[in-house]
């Protein structure tokens, strides 16, 4: 191809031929077909070459002395045309079409006027349909271009099919705009297309399109072979089979967002804590109770105030070990007591409670208090039931490792727990003896700290030493991270008038003087924007 001399772009160009080339190629191609296949010397093709093998873009096979495309270049393909999730739910049914039928099967995504593949699950034949992950083919004539389309919503489909140059690529390939809208109307009325030879002389295929729970294309897959194998008889009877194995793999997939800026993180209290934790949302009074536990104080932060800053409701004389809001009060653990904080500040004795033992305790159902509390004088195991105000226990669960948190989620009846030495969210269900393990990060990622619950049934935590927070999906997905300027997030808190922001609690005490230099805002309560929530809360 041309090279527009002097403006130095004539070596990338280069590069992109070369990758295209092996692209080409399901069986690799040697560094001397390249050269003259391009007609470059075999030393710009070896400089190529040894430096697309460097970036990843190609793999070279040692045995046969030939050159493959690597695989950075699929994982660039997957993070341009599909969400995470779609390649992961499509590979189980892609070997199970794969093993039904003995042919390759193909995932697609729809990229302008084309179809772009980006997983491949190979058939069991040697003579087989060996189209290479990231090759694109015109939408018109692919089965799964045309399942893509008749899937569209009318206008969408009919704007999209007025831009198409309905080329003849073999003399089954449709070139009349009626014919294909007819075509399409029967596809979406059946659920799978057939490609009859439209594109290769010789291969047939089967394709059927994926949509998701919110009713968006996300791709489609697709069965390809020989025509000789798979008969127009053959295809009809496994169309069914790929629309069924494509409505599978779009209900397993999480309703496509729009892509947001970062999350705006502010520091919203001043001054800093020494070991914030504790927050929680007081619907009421429309303000966040916190506290810190190390100079020992209840805090507020009203958002609406004209001074929103906050400062102290009450200050205690013991350490702070937990705090939840009943009914018009602040009920708060210190010491080996409960001490009652009106909206005043001021503070009633409720009496010893627990023997001061409390890991972690929140509010449950109309009058429940769930608590965590040693099995015995070997912290490392904990048991988890339900507290009374009096300091009577009835223990439901026993685990072997500490509990940091606790949320209580109304909507699914369902116990949260966050056990920070193995990194696990654990789910409890009242009545039930078992203990699921949602999900686990890895200590290298930091501890994990803190729990809160959104109103979509989004799962957040902190990450303590990690510098961010994260919230899961009920399926114990990582729905997303959001970065933070100080490296000790403790705990979190859903508030807001709409309940629409996420605040975290951090901590001061423990992080070296070196490291506060740069999170100077160690200690501060922090607010951020949730997007995407609905209108009540889970608990």
């Amino acid at each position: 191809m041309p090279v527009n001399p002097g403006d130095g772009t004539g070596a990338i160009e280069k590069a992109i031929d070369v990758l295209e080339k092996v692209g080409a190629a399901p069986d690799g191609v040697s560094q001397a077909e390249l050269a003259a296949q391009l007609s470059l010397p075999r030393t710009t093709a070896y400089r190529l070459l040894a430096t697309l093998v460097a970036r990843g873009m190609l793999r070279r096979d040692p045995l046969r002395k030939v050159y493959r495309l690597g695989p950075l270049c699929f994982e660039m393909a997957r993070r341009a045309y599909i969400m995470p999730d779609l390649a992961a739910a499509a590979m189980h049914e892609l070997r199970g079409l794969r093993d039904l039928t003995g042919e390759t099967c193909y995932l697609a995504a729809l990229d302008g006027l084309e179809v772009v593949s980006l997983e491949r699950c190979d058939g069991a034949h040697s003579e087989r349909s060996a189209a290479a992950l990231g090759q694109r083919k015109s939408v018109y004539c692919t089965s799964q271009g045309k399942a893509i389309l008749s899937a569209m919503a009318p206008e969408a489909r009919d704007a999209l099919v007025r831009e198409l140059s309905l080329k003849s690529l073999t003399p089954n390939t449709i070139t009349d705009r009626r014919r294909l809208n007819a075509e399409l109307r029967i596809i979406s009325a059946r659920g799978y297309a057939i490609d009859d030879e439209e594109i290769v002389p010789g291969v047939r295929c089967a394709g059927a399109a994926i949509v998701d729970a919110q009713g968006a294309v996300r791709g489609a897959l697709s069965v390809a072979g020989p025509a000789y194998r798979l008969t127009r008889e053959r295809l009809e009877l496994l169309g069914p089979e790929i629309a069924q194995a494509a409505r599978r793999v779009g209900a397993q997939l999480a309703p496509m967002r729009a892509l947001q800026e970062d999350a705006v993180v502010r520091a919203v209290s001043k001054p800093w804590a020494f070991h914030g934790a504790f927050p929680a949302w007081d619907s009421a009074r429309q303000r966040l109770v916190w506290a810190d536990t190390l100079a020992p104080s209840i805090r507020v932060f009203d958002p609406c105030s004209a001074s929103p800053a906050g400062g102290d409701l009450a200050l205690l004389d013991m350490p702070v070990r937990g705090l939840m809001l009943h009914g018009d009060e602040i009920w708060v653990a210190r010491g080996e007591g409960l001490v009652a904080v009106a909206p005043d500040g001021s503070c009633r004795s409720l009496g010893p409670w627990l023997r001061g033992l409390c890991h972690a305790f929140c509010a449950g159902d109309q009058d429940d208090i769930w608590a965590a509390l040693p099995a015995s004088e070997d912290t490392s195991s904990t048991v988890v039931g339900l507290a009374s105000p009096d300091g009577g226990f009835s223990a439901q669960w026993q685990l072997s490792e500490a509990v940091q948190a606790l949320r209580w989620s109304a909507q699914d009846g369902l116990l949260y727990a966050a056990a920070p030495d193995s990194g696990s969210i654990l789910v409890f269900r009242p009545g039930t003896a078992a203990v699921r393990r949602l999900a686990t990060m890895p200590r290298g990622a930091g501890r994990v700290c803190g729990l809160a619950l959104d109103p979509a049934g989004g799962i957040w935590v902190a990450l303590y030493e990690g510098w961010s927070v994260l919230r899961f999906l009920r399926d114990g997905s990582l729905d997303r991270v959001v970065g933070l300027p100080v490296p000790c997030p403790t705990d979190l808190a859903i508030g807001g008038q709409n309940l629409d922001k996420l605040y975290v609690t951090t901590a001061r005490q423990n992080v070296p003087l070196e490291m506060l230099a740069k999170a100077p805002l160690s200690g501060c309560l922090f607010e951020m924007p949730v997007a995407d929530l609905g209108e009540e809360a889970l608990a």
